[in-house]
């Protein structure tokens, strides 16, 4: 009778404990940064962490960080699906020399989205966001500047695909935008956004299926927009491309562009350039004056 008298005082505390146990090893579903956060607490809003590098062990698969007030924020790799809002209105920077500023090398199945951030690479940092493996990268109202790459290097091993929404990628020293897969198609939506004063504007490469709208890229010191390569498509809309050192449209090695509703000026080289295979298609309705020499469209396009 004691043993059993025992065991009733003993299974309610070990229950309790247990209890309280998995609330402390457990992510939150939300998480929250601070300039004035550390890292050793939890990531709630009353108790945030001082970096995305800290929040994000904290925070579970498909859950959110947030920024409470404005701060510097760490570079991070993310390696799960997660959203990261920097908070609309405020300064949620990331500084990364020497590095690149946002690493992703998730899951196939995995979405990531960026929002509100200003990533800074103070001229040494590599590539600004350097996606390696995910299912998708959504990247909404950021600035990705000072870059001694890229500013978005978006060449996954195999297909992915990337929605830039409200951005300005500017000052990266290698280019502002490429897209690329090794196997499969990437693909890669770009609206109302802007590439300027980079190594050049927007790459297509190998397997990628690149289309811009309502967008602007200007005074890159290379070419303006570009597909290089056979799997290379690029398609622009209602998009301005002005002021490049090189050319402003540029398809070579058998890429492909296709135009509508498109400006093309007082770019420095030739305005449409089609060589090595590469064509340019047009719906008839761009206007292309003003560069060093126009060039031509290689075809056009039957509106249907």
């Amino acid at each position: 009778m004691k043993i059993f008298g025992l065991l009733r005082a003993i299974i309610p505390t070990m229950i309790i404990a247990a209890l309280y146990a998995v609330p402390a090893k457990a992510q939150a579903t939300r998480t929250w940064v601070s300039g004035v956060g550390d890292d050793a607490n939890p990531c709630s809003r009353t108790a945030p962490c001082k970096t995305f590098a800290g929040a994000i062990s904290k925070t579970a698969p498909h859950g959110e960080i947030d920024a409470l007030d404005p701060g510097g924020f760490g570079a991070v790799t993310i390696t799960k699906a997660i959203t990261i809002d920097g908070g609309e209105g405020q300064v949620a920077s990331v500084l990364a020399a020497g590095t690149p500023g946002i690493t992703i090398s998730a899951g196939s199945a995995d979405r990531v989205i960026l929002r509100n951030l200003a990533i800074n690479g103070v001229t040494t940092g590599t590539n600004g966001i350097n996606f390696v493996a995910g299912l998708s990268l959504s990247v909404e109202h950021c600035t990705i500047m000072n870059f001694s790459n890229v500013g978005i290097n978006f060449q996954p091993s195999i297909h992915a695909s990337l929605v830039l929404t409200d951005s300005n990628l500017e000052a990266n020293v290698g280019g502002a935008l490429i897209g690329s897969a090794t196997t499969g198609v990437s693909r890669l939506e770009v609206i109302r956004s802007s590439f300027h004063r980079s190594g050049f504007g927007v790459m297509a490469a190998q397997n990628s299926a690149v289309q811009i709208t309502s967008s602007l890229i200007a005074s890159n010191g290379g070419d303006g927009a570009q597909a290089n390569g056979a799997t290379a498509q690029l398609t622009l809309n209602s998009t301005t491309i002005t002021n490049n050192v090189g050319n402003g449209v540029h398809a070579l090695n058998s890429g492909i562009v296709r135009m509508s509703n498109d400006s093309v000026s007082y770019n420095l080289t030739t305005g449409l350039l089609a060589e090595s295979g590469g064509q340019i298609l047009t719906f008839s309705n761009n206007w292309v004056a003003g560069n060093a020499s126009d060039g031509s469209r290689s075809g056009t396009i039957a509106p249907q």
